[in-house]
């Protein structure tokens, strides 16, 4: 099961980790979208989660690694046993999952967050923005809409691009990956996984993110965002967190499409899915994005969100009160 050319280096992080050459257990996961070979194995009738770079991914892992360890030490991330940044190996506690009911997510996960965007700064990475607007761009190059479709989308979100501020007050230690699979239950606590995508980036991202599945109203959007600051969210902190939920729309809507257009002809018409249906069945476990067609669907249900929200007086509302912030008045 494992690759012969890393047998030695699993040797070397057993030895070191726990004094053994072997474990007595193992059992290869496939769960996901990560290219790292991931298993879980048992070592002294205790269980732990052991992930393996391929040759041809991470050929740089310090900064994953370290953001791995600082939350580990933060207690937010499964404890550290092993890592190795020249053989781009870890071992880790297996976090045995469990249902994650929405009420508990919507008070686990943004103090959660809070402790993660609480962490030393994380290293700059990508211009996070200028890459989103990359693949924005490169979407609508590819003329997968209709004209007038295009020109509605890109209109309104240009008017956001251009007042959505980019203060270094809100650029904190954050995950940029927080998907389902990427935070485990325990049944009590919830942990933070795969830190691949971890650099320093606008904290309202991670709460968007997050936000799309805990976050179905407006009670749940003041409760979950109450639960991160401390206190009850005023008109700007409502208005940030609701316009990075439309640019990811934008954003997801261009890449899902474009992964899924390798293999699957681009038809936004059919069977319209609602945004909250969706995420619940993602919630769940039902449906996996690995699936190109579900890539293709997911874009859709994105577009047709941020359809319905710019037509909302809330849409205008945010604009004006992060354009007349970012004037100073």
């Amino acid at each position: 099961m494992i690759p012969e050319n890393k047998k030695t280096i699993v040797k070397k992080a057993l030895q070191t980790a726990f004094g053994v050459d072997s474990y007595e257990d193992i059992e290869e996961i496939t769960i996901g979208l990560s290219n790292a070979l991931t298993f879980r194995i048992a070592v002294k009738n205790k269980t732990y989660l052991m992930k393996i770079a391929r040759t041809d991914e991470l050929s740089a892992p310090a900064n994953y690694y370290e953001y791995m360890k600082a939350g580990s030490d933060a207690g937010i991330a499964p404890h550290v046993w092993y890592l190795s940044t020249e053989d781009k190996i870890s071992i880790t506690d297996f976090i045995e999952a469990k249902p994650f009911p929405i009420d508990k997510a919507k008070e686990i996960m943004p103090k959660l967050l809070d402790k993660l965007h609480k962490l030393p700064p994380f290293h700059k990475g990508v211009n996070y923005s200028d890459a989103m607007d990359g693949i924005v761009q490169r979407f609508f190059g590819a003329k997968f809409l209709s004209d007038n479709l295009s020109e509605e989308i890109m209109k309104n979100y240009i008017r956001i691009k251009e007042i959505y501020p980019c203060h270094s007050e809100d650029l904190v230690s954050c995950h940029n990956d927080l998907k389902p699979e990427n935070y485990i239950f325990d049944g009590e606590k919830a942990w933070l996984v795969d830190w691949e995508a971890a650099f320093l980036n606008d904290r309202y991202l991670d709460l968007a993110v997050v936000g799309n599945f805990a976050v179905n109203n407006e009670d749940d959007e003041l409760e979950y965002l109450e639960n991160y600051f401390g206190e009850a969210p005023n008109d700007y902190i409502r208005a940030r967190f609701f316009l990075m939920q439309q640019l990811l729309h934008i954003f997801y809507m261009s890449i899902f499409m474009l992964y899924s257009s390798k293999t699957v002809d681009i038809n936004i018409e059919g069977e319209n899915v609602s945004f909250e249906d969706f995420h619940k069945r993602m919630w769940e476990g039902e449906i996996d994005l690995a699936n190109d067609e579900n890539k293709l669907k997911y874009g859709i249900v994105h577009m047709n969100q941020f359809l319905a929200n710019i037509k909302t007086e809330r849409f205008e509302e945010a604009l004006k009160v992060i354009s007349k912030s970012s004037r100073g008045n």
